[in-house]
């Protein structure tokens, strides 16, 4: 590769997101560039090992929930993470507690239109909390 030389646990934590973001449905990349406040092309960087850019800690969250990781996929980028940038998540407040909440909705008929109502429901949920830590 012509590209940038990439420290191995990065290359393995960036392979794991491309694949995810690979195997989901067309539209992920730009619902994670939205819920993350960038732009489709930051999206790209830190899938990509054309680029060195790292995943900002304060993001794994984030990413885990758009990209719906499976707790094996979550464990598998996380060892790599962490071994890429150790106590990178500590120092960024690492986790904030979560809670889940249950959200009764009709079927709408269609795979693809159930998952817009469930990803209309989450980002409206993440910008009303975006809103309200802003306060």
């Amino acid at each position: 590769m012509s590209g940038p030389r990439i420290p191995k646990p990065v290359r393995q934590y960036k392979e794991v997101l491309r694949r995810i973001l690979d195997s989901r449905p067309s539209g992920t990349r730009q619902r994670l560039a939205v819920a993350l406040g960038t732009n489709r092309s930051f999206v790209s960087q830190i899938s990509s090992l054309s680029y060195k850019v790292a995943v900002p800690a304060h993001h794994i969250d984030t990413i885990f929930e758009v990209c719906h990781f499976s707790p094996t996929e979550r464990v598998e980028f996380l060892a790599a993470y962490d071994a890429a940038h150790p106590d990178q998540r500590k120092q960024s407040g690492g986790s904030v507690a979560r809670r889940t909440i249950q959200v009764v909705v009709p079927d709408m008929g269609s795979e693809r239109a159930n998952r817009l109502v469930d990803d209309a429901i989450r980002d409206m949920a993440r910008n009303i909390i975006l809103i309200l830590q802003e306060k």
